[in-house]
C-alpha cells in the first residue's frame, strides 16, 4: 500500500480515540449543546407616520368665507372647520323649492279639468314627471348648501392648509389635509423577502423612539409585492397606545424583534471549532452517544448553518439529540492522533 495512503487509512481508524478519563479530565473542557430553534433578528429604522390621512375639499363652487383652523391645529368630531359664501347656493335651494310648489299646484289644476273632461290622461303624467324631477334638484341643491360646509368627521389635526379666505373654490380643489388622531401612527420600514417572510399581521413588534424608548406595535400591513425600485416591502407597524402629542410625526424610529423560525441548529462556541474540511463543514469533537465506562472522542462534520464572532451554528434537526462536544483541549486529541499516525507508520 502506497504511503500516503496508508497515512489516510489509518487516521480513519483512530480519529475515534479512547482515552482515559483521569489522564484528560484536566486537560479537556466539554459542553453539552442542544438543538434549539433559530431565532431571526429584525433590526431596521423606519418613519413615523400617519396611517391614513383625508383630503377635504367643498362639493360646491364659492368663495371661502370662514375658516377656523390652521395647520398643527387640533380639532373635534363634528366641529365646524371651513365654510363658504353660501348666498348663491341659498338662492339655489329657494328656487328650486319654489319650483316644486309650482308643480305640485300643477296636478292640482290638471285634476281639477280632468274631472271637468278638459284635459288628458298624459298631461297629468307629465305633471306628477315634472314634480319628481323639481323635487329631485332640490335636494341636489339642498345637499349642495349642506357641502358648503367643511365638518369634521373625527377627532384630528391639521396636517396642511391650501387655501385662504376670500380665494374662489372648485369641487378639484384641496382645502385641509387632515388627519385622526385615534389609532392612527405607524412606523413604515422596509424589510427585505427573507425579513419579511419572519412577519404576520397582529404580531408584536417592539419599536424605538427617541425619547419615548421601546414602545409595543402591532402589524398591521404586510404589502403582497414588493417596490418595484428598491425590491423591498414596507410594512407597518400600528402604535395604537401611543397619542399624537407623544411624539414627532415624521421622526425615526428603530423597529426591533426576535423571530422564532422551524429551523434548527447546534449553537457552539466558536473556540470548539477544529477546522474546516474540503466540503465546507465544520469538524468538531464528539463524545459518542453510546460511551459508558469509557470517554471516546471522534471527530464529525457538520454543515455550518451561519457563523457570527461569537458563534458556530451547525445544522441541526428538531429531534437531533444533544452534543457533548470539546469546547477547550480538542488539540490534545488531535495531537495523540497524529502521534499514534506516525508510529504506525
Amino acid at each position: 500500500m502506497k504511503p500516503h495512503l496508508f497515512r489516510l487509512f489509518s487516521f480513519l481508524c483512530f480519529t475515534s480515540l479512547l482515552l482515559s478519563a483521569p489522564i484528560y479530565a484536566q486537560q479537556l473542557e466539554t459542553k453539552t449543546i442542544n438543538a434549539e430553534p433559530v431565532i431571526k433578528k429584525i433590526n431596521r429604522t423606519g418613519k413615523l407616520m400617519f396611517k391614513r390621512t383625508l383630503n377635504l375639499s367643498f362639493k360646491s363652487g364659492g368663495y371661502l368665507e370662514e375658516l377656523n383652523i390652521d395647520e398643527g391645529d387640533s380639532f373635534t368630531k363634528g366641529q365646524l372647520l371651513a365654510q363658504l359664501d353660501i348666498e348663491e347656493l341659498t338662492a339655489e335651494k329657494n328656487s328650486s323649492y319654489a319650483r316644486l310648489l309650482q308643480a305640485k299646484r300643477e296636478i292640482k289644476r290638471i285634476n281639477t279639468l280632468l274631472s271637468k273632461n278638459l284635459s288628458s290622461a298624459q298631461a297629468l303624467d307629465d305633471a306628477i314627471t315634472s314634480v319628481e324631477t323639481t323635487r329631485a334638484r332640490h335636494k341636489i341643491a339642498q345637499y349642495n348648501l349642506t357641502k358648503a360646509q367643511l365638518i369634521a368627521p373625527f377627532d384630528g389635526v391639521v396636517l396642511a392648509r391650501y387655501t385662504e379666505l376670500g380665494e374662489l373654490q372648485s369641487p378639484s380643489q384641496r382645502a385641509l389635509q387632515i388627519a385622526a388622531i385615534e389609532n392612527n401612527l405607524v412606523v413604515r420600514v422596509a424589510l427585505t423577502a427573507e425579513e419579511v417572510s419572519l412577519v404576520k399581521l397582529k404580531q408584536k413588534i417592539d419599536v424605538n423612539l427617541t425619547q419615548l424608548g421601546l414602545v409595543t406595535g402591532t402589524v398591521s400591513k404586510i404589502p403582497a409585492i414588493a417596490d418595484q425600485q428598491s425590491h423591498l416591502f414596507t410594512i407597518e407597524v400600528l402604535l395604537e397606545s401611543l397619542a399624537v402629542n407623544q411624539a414627532v410625526v415624521g421622526q425615526l424610529a428603530r423597529v426591533l424583534t426576535d423571530v422564532t423560525t422551524d429551523e434548527f441548529t447546534y449553537r457552539l462556541p466558536l473556540e470548539a471549532l477544529n477546522s474546516v474540511d474540503n466540503q465546507g463543514r465544520a469538524l468538531v469533537m464528539v463524545l459518542e452517544a453510546d460511551s459508558t465506562t469509557s470517554v471516546n472522542y471522534h471527530q464529525q462534520a457538520f454543515s455550518i448553518k451561519e457563523l457570527t464572532n461569537e458563534y458556530i451554528y451547525l445544522t441541526a434537526q428538531e429531534n437531533s439529540l444533544p452534543l457533548t462536544i470539546v469546547t477547550e483541549g480538542w488539540q490534545h486529541l488531535a495531537l495523540i492522533v497524529d502521534k499514534t499516525l506516525d508510529e504506525d507508520l
